[in-house]
């Protein structure tokens, strides 16, 4: 974790928030490389969700919702970890993760081994409150959204009525989410400001054990398909008493990081829990009318919940190689391309005998379909490594046999492979190459 938080820095992928006063506990900012590949990845599974799909509609909730929402959904009362004060240092932990949890006067033990002197475990609500208007007082209490499934829930009919959906059919949000974690960590893996994408499918009761199924198989591939290994994934299944309160069923898909198996997604059977609350506490009708089954009924509804954030932290963890060439060590991140920040770099071999014009001309026109980058300083070989820490798959050299015959150089970063493509075929070789 350490090399990996060292490279996200030094590559411009992510650093501390406000990091000039001494940053801010848990919160990061996304550099040029962090930002397009959060972009990518959530574009990745916009598309897979909602341009593919023909029974999943797109919402967009605001963050701030009234303070009613948080009630009915069981926020305001049951959002809470236990946490315990450690009287000796000072710090606060998660009853429920001491063993995990790391006692800053020995960071290597966990407060249990260190045997600190903690105090009785109290209830920690996670929401953030602010007030709303200019007067800060009880009726003008509201919070930060902890999760963005409830503003698809409110708006269940706001999006089925006029994108005439009929059940069952989804309604996917990507959002930011705000969680005033006791203990958060693990560089972004748990942060208090975070992004999720988050899909709810509203199905029939009696179907709810199929469409849970059919999800949990859709949620695993979707994670092949974004290049991370098999080997690194599995699913748990949650035994009765890890259920939430709002669950039926649940599991999660697991990814093995440098500090252990932790949640990536989390697929659950909420049943109509939601929509009923809702129902009862706002006094409106959630019900659907299901014409071909000529009943009214609140549906079931099937989650399935992603971390954008912790999404990208696999990646990058799942990426990162060592290698030894020639006597030195290359980093790589071996990104997928279809999410890779950078897709191509454009080299001049020298900056000379005409290549730096030719190499521009043609960075211009690949940046037409491409995120593409120019470098023209130092050693190729140098520049290769720059490109190959930086995750990009593919980088094009004009050198001197490009004037004899209108070809560069493709290498390939994984295999470090070469081939020699005409300039006016680069567009489709690449194109083909990112796709595969």
């Amino acid at each position: 974790m350490d090399r990996i938080v060292s490279l996200c820095k030094r590559r411009g992928f992510i650093f501390p928030s406000s990091e000039i006063y001494g940053g801010l506990g848990s919160c990061y900012d996304y550099g040029p490389l962090g930002v397009e590949l959060k972009r990518n990845i959530k574009d990745f599974w916009w598309t897979g969700m909602t341009q593919k799909r023909d029974d999943i509609e797109g919402v967009d909730a605001a963050i701030l919702m009234h303070p009613k929402v948080w009630e009915a959904s069981g926020h305001v009362s049951g959002f809470t970890d236990p946490m315990v004060d450690c009287r000796t240092c000072k710090a606060r932990f998660r009853a429920d993760t001491l063993d995990e949890a790391r006692c800053p006067r020995k960071p290597s033990k966990s407060p249990l081994e260190n045997k600190c002197d903690l105090t009785e475990p109290r209830m920690f609500n996670l929401m953030f409150k602010t007030f709303m208007g200019p007067v800060e007082e009880d009726s003008a209490i509201v919070f930060l959204r902890p999760e963005t499934a409830q503003g698809i829930y409110v708006n269940f009919h706001n999006v089925q009525g006029p994108s005439r959906q009929k059940i069952p059919f989804g309604i996917a949000q990507i959002g930011k989410a705000f969680r005033n974690e006791i203990t958060p960590g693990n560089f972004i893996f748990r942060t208090r400001e975070f992004e999720q994408m988050e899909m709810q499918y509203f199905i029939h009761p009696s179907e709810d054990a199929k469409w849970f199924d059919y999800w949990k198989e859709q949620r695993w591939q979707y994670y092949l398909d974004l290049g991370i290994r098999k080997e690194k994934l599995r699913m748990h299944e949650h035994a009765e008493d890890e259920l939430a309160h709002y669950a039926k069923n649940a599991v999660d898909v697991e990814y093995e990081y440098p500090f252990g198996w932790k949640e990536l997604e989390g697929i659950h059977n909420r049943t109509d829990f939601d929509l009923t609350r809702h129902h009862e506490t706002s006094g409106k009708d959630m019900r659907y009318f299901d014409n071909e089954r000529q009943e009214k009924y609140i549906p079931c509804i099937i989650e399935t919940s992603a971390g954008c954030d912790r999404t990208l932290l696999t990646v990058l963890v799942d990426a990162y190689r060592e290698e030894e060439v020639k006597g030195e060590k290359r980093v790589v991140m071996s990104i997928s391309p279809k999410i890779a920040p950078v897709k191509v770099g454009v080299f001049p071999l020298v900056k000379k005998d005409g290549m730096p014009e030719i190499a521009i001309d043609v960075y211009h026109d690949l940046k037409q379909q491409f995120k593409c980058f120019y470098d023209d300083g130092g050693a190729v070989g140098r520049r290769y490594r720059r490109q190959d820490e930086a995750g990009t798959p593919f980088c094009v050299t004009v050198d001197g046999q490009t004037k004899e015959d209108e070809t560069v150089t493709v290498r390939e970063r994984d295999s470090m492979n070469q081939d020699r493509v005409k300039i006016s075929d680069l567009k489709k070789v690449i194109g083909e190459k990112v796709l595969m």
